[in-house]
């Protein structure tokens, strides 16, 4: 937030479980029963400190529900983005998706985000978003901000930051070809960038040119690289390509909020998706894509044990977060390779359901924690079968509400964005036609 991060392939009645269900079906369930698995995951985390705080402290240090479930939601976007762009063959059709998919529902969750910190639900808006608005504003909008130095007005919009980033890179591969024999070396390049990550800077963009300064930069460079690939001739395509290419990596190594290592980290989860991807269609053979494929999770945490966090925290919290780090890592990794492996079996359709409308479920979420957290300012006082009790409730809250914003907000729009492309592309056909007849 590619994260992004929020971003899935698929939905509508095609990917509801059926006995007879087509292939197409068959092979998405298994991507949504992973995606339920994540966002529960993301959701226990946000309740351990309202709820449960001795949770909390006794297996925080050892393992990260949060990390695992959006590094689980990383691999899942990896495997699905980039065939879907290839599937279309079309950039211009990719983006309006893209944007049908994503920005509709997160404007309505940023709105309630920002309308519970102006009247403080349970906490005060941030100050660097009541202070600088138009810049705050305009940071969330490129769904960059996690890589602008601006906080989240929802905290979970970071992982469509990493999303963006995702799609930006994806898009330039995709532009200058060849994309498929490009694998292997991308993780390869990435897992390099991993390696180097821990001495590059974090936050020295902003830091250089000024925080509001360098917002509308990057939003210029994002607007202008996607029109030229979207509109322009091949040398312009090509230039717009590379534009949006150095942004990403600029951004990754020298702008990354935790650092550039796990930054690195992540872009290079969600490639090795896309290889996983490959090596299922025949795409990908041979042992070096294969180990570079399963180097990904490993020097992921060699990198988190040897630079650690990044930041001010004592040795014991820095263990910690390697040990937290580590764990998430190998679990989600796992995980996505179980569902990999049952993909042809019959899986819970609540399981699966819940991945159907999980961006619904990730988006709210965090807004009815808040809400939680004003209604129990301390949970130690609270008996556990209370606590359980609103676990549950909240849960069927949240499922609620988001079965509502999925079928009134997010299939809407999907549809709306899939029309839009399809005009589009019908729009240029003639116009190409007639130029190749000139």
């Amino acid at each position: 937030m590619s994260i992004n991060l929020a971003a899935r392939e698929g939905g509508g009645p095609q990917l509801e479980v059926r006995t007879q269900a087509p292939p197409q079906a068959r092979r998405q369930a298994w991507l949504d029963a992973l995606r339920g698995v994540a966002v529960l995951a993301v959701l226990f985390e946000h309740l351990l400190d309202p709820l449960f705080p001795d949770v909390r402290a006794a297996v925080s240090p050892w393992f990260d529900f949060g990390q695992f479930g959006v590094m689980v939601f990383f691999l899942v976007s990896g495997y699905v983005v980039p065939a879907s762009l290839e599937r279309r063959g079309d950039v211009p059709g990719f983006w309006i998706n893209r944007l049908f998919r994503l920005y509709p529902l997160w404007i309505l969750a940023a709105a309630v985000g920002t309308l519970f910190g102006l009247v403080r639900v349970y906490s005060a808006l941030p100050g660097q978003l009541s202070d600088h608005p138009v810049a705050s504003g305009l940071a969330h909008l490129t769904m960059l901000q996690d890589f602008l130095q601006v906080v989240s007005v929802v905290n979970v919009f970071w992982t469509l930051s990493y999303e963006m980033v995702f799609y930006l890179l994806v898009t330039a591969i995709f532009v200058f070809g060849p994309r498929r024999a490009s694998t292997t070396g991308t993780l390869a390049f990435a897992m390099a960038g991993v390696l180097v990550g821990g001495v590059l800077p974090a936050g020295a963009l902003s830091r250089g040119l000024g925080g509001e300064a360098v917002v509308p930069l990057v939003a210029g460079v994002l607007v202008a690289g996607l029109a030229m690939i979207i509109v322009g001739g091949r040398r312009v395509r090509l230039c717009g390509a590379g534009a949006l290419a150095v942004l990403s990596v600029v951004l990754l190594g020298v702008n990354s909020r935790i650092g550039a290592w796990q930054s690195l980290a992540i872009v290079a989860t969600m490639f090795a998706g896309t290889a996983l991807y490959r090596l299922d269609q025949g795409q990908l053979r041979g042992r070096p894509a294969r180990w570079a494929i399963g180097l990904v999770p490993v020097v992921s945490i060699a990198a988190a044990v040897w630079f650690g966090p990044g930041w001010g925290m004592s040795d014991e919290q820095a263990l910690a977060f390697r040990w937290s780090w580590s764990a998430a890592v190998a679990a989600a990794w796992l995980t996505f390779l179980a569902g990999r492996l049952l993909r042809s079996a019959a899986l819970p359709r609540l399981l699966v359901r819940l991945g159907l409308i999980s961006y619904s479920v990730y988006l709210l979420h965090p807004l009815a924690v808040q809400a939680l957290r004003r209604l129990i300012p301390d949970a130690t006082h609270v008996p556990l079968d209370e606590r359980i009790a609103w676990t549950l409730a909240l849960l069927a809250v949240v499922v609620a509400c988001a079965a509502l914003t999925y079928r009134y907000v997010e299939r809407p729009a999907q549809d709306l964005g899939r029309r839009l492309a399809r005009s589009a592309r019908e729009t240029r056909r003639p116009y190409a036609a007639s130029g190749a007849r000139r």
